[in-house]
């Protein structure tokens, strides 16, 4: 039993990896996202994107010492951990891509 649920959070570990990894650069986003996707987001991707960067984050902490004797410690943090975490609490709520929606600041006349 312990077998089949290690191999199913492998499998879902790679997965996640395979599909998140290639998150943008943190930039102005200028998306205008649906009702429909802003709860999308909010009630299924971003726990599950949250679940990533947690997975990502201990395989990180696993693997560094052989990404270190590689020579690759960087990468192997930013592809396991840093773009999931930037997907998750950087992407605007509902956006496809990662970065800040900046809202224009218009003066308000009192």
């Amino acid at each position: 039993m312990t077998r089949k649920i290690s191999h199913i959070l492998i499998a879902t570990m790679a997965a996640c990896l395979l599909a998140f990894s290639s998150a943008g650069h943190a930039q102005a986003v200028d998306e205008t996202p649906s009702a429909l996707a802003m709860t999308t987001d909010a009630l299924l991707l971003r726990p599950l994107l949250f679940a990533t960067t947690v997975v990502g984050g201990a395989v990180y902490v696993v693997s560094v010492p052989f990404a270190a004797m590689g020579g690759n410690a960087k990468e192997a943090g930013r592809v396991l951990f840093l773009e999931p975490a930037k997907a998750t609490f950087v992407r605007c709520l509902g956006c496809t891509r990662t970065g800040y929606k900046h809202s224009p600041v218009t003066p308000s006349e009192d």
